[in-house]
């Protein structure tokens, strides 16, 4: 998940992309729990949140320098007690958590964030019902910052890709995603902006902004519309104290099937 200042950026051949562009089934029911006369989004989340995944990622990463190490009295103190200093070109394993989404079950293909798996050595992705599958990276599109998983199971369910050029501000949405290693968390807002551009990587381009809660972790969750399609890729966030104030971003999904199809080709 990628921040901004802090902007917190929140993997067969010749395949070809068969996407479903279509809710599931009709009639998520969206208002009414059974026998309960309020509104409730529950009967749509029953049906949505099996499509969300778990990413975790084993990586080897270079070592970023820390500042102290440019001090040659804090130099001095390391190496007087015994104490490793990093050398340029060191590199160091690093474990992180982010989110995914299933967007074809037939083929077990899955997209998340691309930043998520620099560097992976080892990716794990856990389903909601706790299945757990080593993931292989099937590509990655540096202009979104997305990258497509695959995975070896059966018996999954897919989210559709919807229509981003139909969002509109003040549409409701909501966000699934690992929040913090947390586990599969649910939060709601509005669409607060369309077309959101100069956000941190420029390459990134146009996103949807929302003040639905996204959180490192999030990173490759899907942004939901209420009709149960994918409408964005969670990717950053704006947050000085890297959480959440209300000013998340997603890569819409129309972007998003354009990545998705430029990385198959590829294959």
């Amino acid at each position: 998940m990628a921040l901004v200042p802090a902007l917190t950026l929140s993997g067969c051949a010749a395949l070809s992309p068969v996407i479903p562009t279509k809710p599931p089934a009709p009639g998520l029911g969206l208002l009414r729990k059974a026998g309960k006369d309020y509104p409730s989004l529950a009967p749509l989340l029953r049906r949505v949140t099996p499509a969300v995944v778990n990413v975790a990622v084993e990586a080897v990463v270079p070592i970023e320098e820390h500042p102290f190490l440019s001090d040659p009295d804090f130099r001095r103190f390391m190496e007087r007690f015994g104490m490793p200093l990093p050398e340029e070109g060191d590199t160091e394993h690093r474990q992180s958590v982010g989110s995914g989404v299933i967007v074809d079950a037939e083929r077990g293909f899955i997209l998340t964030n691309r930043h998520l798996l620099e560097g992976a050595t080892d990716i794990e992705v856990t389903l909601r019902d706790r299945r757990s599958y080593p993931a292989t990276l099937l590509g990655s599109d540096l202009r979104t910052d997305l990258a497509v998983l695959k995975i070896p199971a059966t018996n999954i369910t897919p989210l559709p890709l919807g229509d981003s050029d139909d969002l509109e501000v003040g549409d409701f949405v909501i966000a699934i995603g690992n929040p913090f290693g947390l586990g599969q968390t649910v939060t709601s807002g509005i669409v607060s902006a369309v077309s959101r551009t100069g956000i941190g990587d420029s390459e990134l381009g146009e996103l949807v902004q929302t003040d639905a809660s996204i959180n490192p972790g999030n990173s490759g969750g899907p942004l939901v519309n209420l009709a149960g399609e994918v409408v964005g890729i969670n990717t950053a966030l704006i947050g000085p104290t890297g959480g959440n104030v209300g000013i998340g971003f997603a890569v819409p999904s129309n972007r998003a099937r354009a990545a998705l199809e430029r990385v198959l080709r590829r294959r």
